[in-house]
């Protein structure tokens, strides 16, 4: 019963993938991550991850998805700029020789099936949420507090998308 609910939940976040790079309609495209987001998020669920199962509902598809949706429509597409042109067919050998070289590099990577250092007992008893809130706020707390300061310049950088530049006082004086 696994083995089918994996199938579908691949078969459908391979086809999210695919029309989220190639729909048209920027809010197309989100429909489509959304979908992705929300079948990858039952993978974490058939691996006994509920942990990473609600991260990924609450800040990808809660809160990153809505993110670029209030981007998208601060930003004012012009229906010409969003479209690509027959030159982007030429990014496309560079981009397969990339990411073959990625897929190469991580099939030879060292790290593969690396352990963590908390005994699996502790892991038990407490649970996995509470190992990892553990291990994030100690040893990985500097990069915690640099993503926080990463969002909030994202944060800001939206805003200043966002405004409307405003006339000079002098066009105003002279209407």
């Amino acid at each position: 019963m696994v083995g089918v609910f994996f199938t579908y939940f691949a078969l459908v976040s391979i086809a999210a993938g695919v029309l989220t790079v190639t729909l048209r309609h920027p809010v197309h495209c989100a429909l489509s991550l959304l979908v992705l987001l929300m079948h990858v998020s039952g993978l974490f669920i058939l691996l006994n991850a509920e942990f990473l199962w609600a991260v990924q509902v609450i800040v990808y598809v809660g809160a990153i998805l809505v993110l670029y949706l209030f981007v998208l429509m601060l930003m004012n597409l012009k229906t010409d700029e969003r479209y690509f042109h027959q030159s982007a067919l030429y990014v496309l050998g560079p981009a397969i020789l990339g990411a073959s070289y990625v897929l190469y590099n991580l099939l030879r990577s060292p790290f593969d099936g690396a352990k963590g250092d908390t005994p699996a007992a502790v892991v038990l008893q407490d649970g996995d949420t509470y190992a990892v809130g553990i291990k994030m706020f100690s040893d990985h707390l500097l990069q915690f507090e640099i993503v926080g300061i990463f969002l909030l310049g994202a944060v800001i950088g939206a805003i200043v998308l966002a405004k409307t530049p405003k006339q000079l006082d002098t066009e105003r004086e002279r209407s």
